[in-house]
């Protein structure tokens, strides 16, 4: 049994528009999930270790003010277009779009003004919350009025996130949450604990701007290999990574499947995920620096959380040999991704 509450959380500053942010919070036996109408953002997500005990696994902010600053896209929905596309340029029946560049050389999660900084209209269902938004012709570079709807629902221990659109004119569009996770709970200093596997066989290496250099890889004999669990920290140092900002390469199929697993044997907790999407990014908070206060005042420095955010390829605009992202009109955007939180 799910219960939905609805509540005040603020008001965004009147240089943002203003407007009310709501909060709703989705509440079983097992897993409590907050989540904000501001950028759809999952706010807090409250699960159960080993000894019942309930702890709060995604990184944030306790006031709204926290979200309406930079911060680096925590809970939040990214789109039209997740992730990097090289220099912000693609082009579509012969007509050149420019988005803004917001990481470097490359356009990121959307440009200046993504999904994650609007307020979206919510609609209470029995067990969950639908969020919709219209995205106008030319927001942020892109072609056609874009209706997308947001919709999440808790089942005991599995909150599902459903994403549909629908366009006026071509357009490409890859949807995805922006959740940091840390199983310890947030606030632990980092997930180096943390098992991992991701079941790929192959990855995207990339340029030193992090866009896809087009290659797709083999994982076998790399650091890139995560088909059996891994613990993080052991592997980093084993491999010298820096950490992963990487998308792994998934089973073409439109089924959905486990796609992720992640242990915290000192706790017990587990997450798995499950999707019907093609990638799936997998980063470990490398640009964390502690210089951002969240929750209760902690400070989140590097390596304190990881993001497995199903998504379209990186960059897949531009290269025609990915997945494909473009969207028709009179064609539906429809994809689902399921968090399983269980202890070991």
């Amino acid at each position: 049994m799910t219960t939905v509450r609805r509540e005040a959380f603020g008001r965004m500053p009147a240089e943002q528009g203003g407007g009310e942010v709501e909060k709703f919070v989705l509440q079983s036996d097992s897993v409590k999930v907050e989540i904000l109408s501001l950028g759809c953002i999952i706010a807090a997500l409250e699960t159960k270790d080993k000894d019942g005990k309930f702890s709060d696994v995604v990184l944030g902010f306790d006031t709204l003010e926290g979200y309406t600053r930079k911060h680096p896209f925590f809970g939040a929905v990214v789109g039209r277009v997740a992730n990097r596309i090289a220099k912000g340029r693609f082009t579509l029946d012969g007509k050149e779009y420019q988005l803004f560049l917001n990481n470097g050389p490359n356009s990121l999660h959307g440009g200046a003004k993504g999904f994650d900084k609007v307020l979206w209209s919510p609609q209470v269902l029995p067990d969950g919350v639908r969020f919709f938004r219209l995205s106008p012709d030319g927001e942020e570079g892109y072609p056609g009025d874009l209706k997308v709807w947001v919709t999440y629902t808790l089942s005991g221990r599995q909150l599902a996130i459903n994403y549909q659109a629908q366009t006026s004119k071509m357009t490409p569009i890859s949807l995805t949450n922006h959740a940091y996770f840390n199983l310890a709970g947030q606030g632990s200093r980092d997930v180096y604990d943390h098992e991992i596997s991701i079941e790929a066989d192959s990855y995207l290496p990339v340029d030193d701007t992090k866009i896809p250099t087009g290659e797709v890889a083999a994982v076998q004999g790399t650091g890139f290999d995560l088909r059996q669990p891994v613990e993080l920290g052991k592997h980093l140092q084993k491999f010298h990574l820096d950490g992963f900002d990487h998308n792994f390469c998934l089973q073409q199929v439109q089924s959905p499947r486990l796609v992720a697993r992640v242990c915290h044997p000192p706790t017990g907790r587990t997450m798995e995920v499950h999707t019907t999407q093609p990638g799936i990014q997998f980063y470990t908070g490398n640009n964390l620096d502690g210089s951002l206060k969240g929750k209760g005042g902690i400070t989140y420095p590097k390596h304190s959380a990881f993001c497995l955010e199903t998504q379209n390829w990186p960059d897949a605009v531009n290269k025609p040999h990915f997945p494909n992202i473009l969207l028709h009109p009179g064609e539906e955007y429809n994809h689902t991704t399921w968090l399983v939180f269980n202890t070991a």
